[in-house]
């Protein structure tokens, strides 16, 4: 039997619709502090929409954009839940996820841009270390 769409979820019926394990839904309660599911009697958890709604955004941004928890904190500060829930139409919806994602600033394009402060010539020197770490690597594959 389906439930209702503004029905409350367990943590069980969470973890199956966005498909990642009760532990991982678990953990982003502690990174996110924006994800607050009711709790019951013996610490059930139960979902409200709006939660069910954050976590496929978070999902979405960590898994299928590449997004480190850190970035996603970031995107949570800046823009509020509300974005991320909404983030390319997902809110409500889980087969919609084609649609056009909302801008989100690039980190790797804001590192290498024009005006570039310390903390981003740093980051540029270590892509910079990176290649050549790469070129070196390669080289010894091509030598033995």
């Amino acid at each position: 039997m389906e439930k209702a769409p503004e029905a409350f979820r367990t943590i069980s019926e969470v973890a199956d619709e966005l498909d990642v394990p009760k532990h991982v839904l678990r953990f982003w309660e502690a990174k996110f502090s924006q994800l607050k599911p009711m709790k019951r009697g013996g610490g059930r958890r139960y979902y409200r929409p709006e939660d069910v709604a954050l976590l496929r955004g978070i999902r979405l941004l960590l898994y299928s954009d590449g997004y480190t928890i850190r970035g996603v904190q970031k995107i949570l500060r800046e823009h509020g839940p509300r974005y991320v829930m909404d983030y390319r139409g997902l809110g409500q919806d889980t087969g919609a996820e084609d649609a056009m994602a909302p801008e989100i600033p690039d980190a790797a394009r804001i590192a290498i841009s024009p005006g570039l402060s310390s903390r981003d010539e740093n980051v540029t020197a270590l892509i910079e270390e990176l290649d050549t770490c790469r070129q070196i690597l390669a080289n010894a594959d091509v030598q033995d």
